[in-house]
Formats: C-alpha cells, structure tokens, sequence
C-alpha cells in the first residue's frame, strides 16, 4: 500500500493549515486575554491598546513581557483594599474609650460604669451630653459658665441630684442655701 505524491501532499497541506489555525487562534486568544486583563487593571486606553499590540507583534514573548510589567492588583481589588482599609479606619476612630481605665464607653456616657471618671457633662439648658472642655452648647449655644446669680431650674436642679445620689455623692444644696458645713466633692477621675 503505497501513496502516491498527491496523498501526501493533501495530508501536509491539511496538517500545515490545522497547524496555522490552532496557532492564529492561540495567537488571538492571547491577544484578546492581554487586552481584557488590562482593562482590568488600567484606566488608561493608550496602555491597554499598548500591551495588546506588543502582544500581536512579539507573541509569546510579548505575554511574558507584559505579565512582568503589568499592574499586581485589579482595579476591583485595588478598591475592595481601599474599601476594607476605610472600614478598619473607621472602627479605630469610632470606638470611645475612657480615658481612666481605657475599657470601651459609649458615646452618649455620662460617667464610665466602671472607674466613675466623669466623661461629659449636661448642657445647663438643653441637657444634650457635652465634652468637657466645652463652654458654649453647640446645640442650644448657651454658655456653660454658670454664674453666680443663675440658679439652675427645678427639674434640672432634681435631676442632678438624682445623679449625684447613684454616684454616692451627696446632693448639692439647694439654691441659696449657704452653710459652711458644706462639703465639696473632687471628682476621682481627675476632671
């Protein structure tokens, strides 16, 4: 069983032009995977354009080329690192602490539960919770420097009792009442 020349010439033919089809098609498949993967990972047109021509000229080598030099992270993944960095940020500076014995507060605390150093303080007037250090309610805009001629109202003179009594102080004496017996508390915390 013999071939003759045109046999063999078909098979060649047929497996040359098989040859030259896988090898387009791989060709054009990375290409195209180049392109995508940069636009993936770049904003820039003129670099995705950039690496798929590098790509379609040197070939493989091309791949190896821009596989070196390409960006690490996806854009995706370069905005979910952002995203989780923002979020532990957040959790850092959100979480009160006290500043006497450093375990977590909330922000609306009066005293802290467990030291009883004093965290903030009521407004005179609107009674919204007040940083220490303010003067001036950013709510109401009324001055917390009391003077000694205003005598708070009744509700808030009782209410401050009220906290004064679960905090095992003693009440203050009412308004216009003088003794020398009088003791002044100092807060324990240092405020």
């Amino acid at each position: 069983m013999t071939l003759d020349q045109n046999t063999i010439n078909n098979i060649l033919l047929f497996f040359i032009t098989f040859t030259g089809a896988v090898a387009s098609a791989i060709r054009l498949g990375l290409i195209l995977w180049t392109y995508r993967d940069a636009r993936l990972r770049s904003r820039d047109s003129l670099a995705q354009i950039t690496a798929a021509t590098m790509v379609a000229v040197l070939g493989i080598f091309g791949v190896i080329i821009y596989v070196m030099l390409r960006p690490q992270e996806t854009l995706a993944e370069a905005y979910e690192r952002s995203l989780e960095e923002e979020a532990l940020l957040q959790n850092i500076e959100e979480k009160p602490v006290c500043p006497g014995c450093g375990r977590p507060a909330q922000a609306d605390w009066q005293v802290c539960p467990y030291c009883h150093t004093k965290l903030k303080k009521p407004c005179i007037n609107c009674e919204k919770m007040l940083e220490l250090a303010w003067n001036l309610c950013p709510y109401c805009a009324t001055s917390q420097v009391e003077h000694a001629d205003h005598a708070p109202a009744p509700a808030q003179a009782a209410r401050r009792r009220s906290v004064a009594s679960q905090l095992g102080e003693s009440p203050p004496a009412p308004p216009g009442f003088e003794s020398d017996d009088t003791v002044q508390f100092i807060d324990e915390g240092g405020y």
